[in-house]
């Protein structure tokens, strides 16, 4: 008998670059008092039989539900902010929204605000 080892999952997080690195504004509040207050948002990776398919999904920490996504063969700014500004034209807050993301290199956490 010999053992082979197979690789299980591609790395794709960059931890050591020398980009800024966000504050915590959210700083652990997982409980807002209602609706589009506060939204996060990871990207995650599917291995399918024509490669890797990133899918970036935006929550709404209040209901737990998902308000907008997106997914791409890439992973990119483009592919965040597609999932965000769906999440944000099928929503339509009327404040002021906290987007929190684990803050990777891809969209820092910023505050949105209606046009």
């Amino acid at each position: 008998m010999k053992s082979r080892t197979i690789e299980k999952y591609k790395a794709t997080t960059h931890s050591k670059h020398q980009l800024p690195v966000a504050e915590n504004v959210l700083n652990r509040q997982f409980r807002p008092q209602a609706p589009n207050q506060t939204w996060v948002t990871d990207i995650t990776y599917v291995a399918t039989e024509e490669g890797w398919l990133y899918l970036t999904s935006v929550m709404d920490l209040y209901s737990r539900k998902i308000v907008g996504f997106q997914m791409s063969e890439r992973m990119t700014k483009a592919l965040v902010i597609e999932a965000l500004d769906r999440a944000y034209k099928q929503q339509r807050p009327s404040g002021e929204v906290l987007h929190h993301s684990d803050r990777g290199s891809q969209l820092h956490p910023t505050i949105i605000r209606p046009v």
